[in-house]
């Protein structure tokens, strides 16, 4: 009989390879993107609840918004010059792997998209309003026809934004709990477990 391929027992070994973790940038970039936007979502869904405190919180929304977009561009241009990206599991199946990257890239142009289409649909109220602390004159006349589109396409943008990250949240910790591999401690190096160490004969 002929010998049984060793593709398992290379398998196994590529299982229990540790993972690298990203570098320290893509961390701080990466968990700073997630609080601003966690900030960016709560000061939108809470203006409709708050109506006294709806200015303050738009003007905080508005300014979370272009900090996103420019925090946004900026892990772009760390990520393609810079940045160290672990491999992916070899558990992980193609399939699997073209997913995870365009969810990726899905969430990169909802966080560049959403701030744009707020700033055209605020643009279009024609009138002045607040940024960071300053005051930004009326730019263009008003048009409530572009305006209104510019608002549904913000909305729901900012539903699937809530959907990606819902899911890229639950792969997460499906990696994590459930796979038990290094995805999850790649991006947070303190949840990284020491191997266990060599027993003596």
């Amino acid at each position: 009989m002929r010998p049984l391929p060793d593709k398992p027992l290379a398998c196994a070994e590529g299982i229990h390879r540790r993972r690298p973790p990203f570098d320290s940038i893509t961390i701080l970039l990466h968990w700073s993107t997630v609080v601003l936007v966690l900030l960016l979502l709560a000061s939108g869904l809470l203006r409709s609840d708050y109506q006294f405190h709806a200015a303050r919180l738009l003007q905080i929304h508005r300014s979370l918004g272009v900090t996103v977009w420019v925090v946004t561009v900026f892990r772009l241009s760390w990520r393609l010059s810079g940045a160290r990206f672990p491999e992916f599991p070899p558990t992980m199946t193609r399939a699997h792997r073209v997913a995870a990257r365009l969810s990726e890239y899905a969430l990169y142009a909802l966080l560049l998209v959403q701030p744009a289409t707020g700033l055209l649909q605020t643009l279009w109220r024609g009138r002045p309003f607040a940024l960071f602390a300053w005051g930004v004159p009326q730019l263009v006349p008003k048009h409530l026809d572009r305006m209104l589109l510019f608002q549904e396409i913000h909305e729901i943008g900012a539903w699937c934004l809530i959907a990606l990250i819902g899911l890229h949240a639950l792969a997460a910790l499906f990696h994590h709990f459930v796979r038990g591999d290094e995805i999850l401690q790649a991006m947070i190096p303190a949840l990284r477990r020491r191997p266990p160490s060599a027993s003596s004969d």
